[in-house]
């Protein structure tokens, strides 16, 4: 499982929303693009939370996690 992304949403204005990232392996659904704005808007921790559960942890937070991102399951 690989995660790659920035730290930027926008580069030109310095911002720190919508940040791309790019989950490669680990069993995830590949070849489409999501997009987690308004009702869908996950936190980024979300993500991680699946993650770590796709590795076999049992954790269930991370940061301010509520729950795994959908994206994630």
């Amino acid at each position: 499982m690989v995660l790659y992304g920035s730290n930027f949403g926008d580069a030109n204005k310095r911002t720190t929303t919508d940040l791309p990232v790019l989950p490669a392996g680990g069993g995830f659904r590949h070849g489409q693009h999501l997009t987690f704005l308004g009702k869908r808007n996950d936190p980024l921790p979300n993500l991680f939370v699946g993650m770590t559960q796709r590795m076999g942890s049992e954790a269930d937070r991370f940061a301010s996690a509520t729950n795994p991102c959908a994206a994630s399951k």
